[in-house]
């Protein structure tokens, strides 16, 4: 026991997470909204993968980096969002160091990866508006087979190292996390060592993809909004100053929010916890949530398949119902 308290050859593998603790108390009333926004990424991004996997005049580069897009939104949201419900719901807050790990590494690979396929869609674009001749000749299959390696590898051996780092830790303080979910420098900030790796190792990260990232999404709409200024008409320049100004508006909160989070604990600014912690989910919830109507539902080939999806329904059930009392 002495050991324990003083730290020495000891180190917590068990956590217990401590999300909103200024409302503890109401953790429960918190199910319903993140219940439902957790449902809404599900039904909304599913439903886009179907009606791009469907309809062939969508398979094109554009369209399937939508569909991973989606694809991941569901897979970062489906890593924190259950195991947080249950925490609200059955106080379930209990993880094991691996654990914690694990979550850690596909919470922030998966978010990275998204950054990436932002850095790809806005390039996409720049290629189609810019060099609209050169378009399928340099967007080609080789070249979606180089940024899926490029992806894989940046964001696979950034997180690696990120968490190999955090595990080499000893946690011989306490053992809560001020957080809903394993986030990098919450569980750093328990260490009884020396941090200044992962601290090191953080701001990296940030560097990579919100430095990095957002300066080219920002050229190639920048290039995008040029081009158009000079070329379109006054309706078609008012709907791409609309729809870039949109993606751009989804892109910077969704930055904005991850850096928000990353920095406060890197760089020891003062955020109460409950505002931390809401920053931190919302990083996760917030551009899954809004994603699909974004480049979904606000796209016009998806839109009009959708609705002509629900009207066939929507007949079918009608005219079930008109054979039904017919009969």
């Amino acid at each position: 026991m002495i050991e324990e308290f003083q730290g020495i050859n000891f180190s917590h593998n068990e956590f217990v997470f401590l999300g909103f603790p200024e409302i503890y108390e109401y953790r429960r009333l918190l199910f319903l909204p993140f219940f439902m926004t957790y449902i809404l990424i599900l039904v909304g991004n599913s439903l886009l993968i179907y009606v791009i996997r469907i309809m062939e005049s969508l398979h094109s580069p554009m369209y399937i980096l939508i569909c991973g897009l989606a694809a991941v939104d569901i897979m970062v949201a489906t890593v924190i969002v259950p195991n947080m419900l249950l925490g609200f719901l059955f106080d379930w807050n209990d993880i094991s160091l691996a654990g914690c790990l694990t979550q850690m590494f596909f919470t922030h690979f998966l978010s990275s990866v998204e950054s990436t396929i932002l850095l790809v869609m806005a390039l996409d674009r720049y290629v189609a508006i810019c060099f609209p001749l050169h378009y399928t000749r340099i967007l080609n299959s080789a070249m979606f087979a180089r940024l899926l390696m490029f992806t894989v590898i940046r964001s696979g051996s950034i997180m690696f190292v990120l968490v190999a780092l955090a595990g080499s830790l000893s946690f011989c303080d306490s053992n809560v996390i001020n957080h809903c979910y394993c986030d990098h420098m919450a569980l750093v900030s328990l260490a009884c060592g020396n941090t200044d790796k992962n601290n090191a190792m953080g701001l990296a990260v940030i560097i990579c993809f919100v430095g990095i990232d957002i300066g080219v999404i920002l050229f190639s709409y920048m290039k995008i909004l040029n081009v158009v200024l000079f070329t379109a008409a006054g309706e078609d320049r008012w709907k791409a100053f609309h729809t870039c100004g949109t993606h751009l508006i989804v892109i910077m909160c969704f930055y904005l929010i991850g850096t928000v989070t990353f920095l406060s604990r890197n760089l020891n600014i003062q955020i109460p916890t409950d505002i931390n912690t809401f920053l931190g989910v919302m990083y996760i919830v917030l551009p899954a949530s809004v994603n699909p109507i974004i480049y979904g539902v606000r796209t016009k080939e998806i839109r009009n398949r959708i609705l002509k999806m629900f009207n066939t329904r929507v007949n079918k059930v009608l005219t079930v119902q008109v054979a039904t009392v017919e009969m």
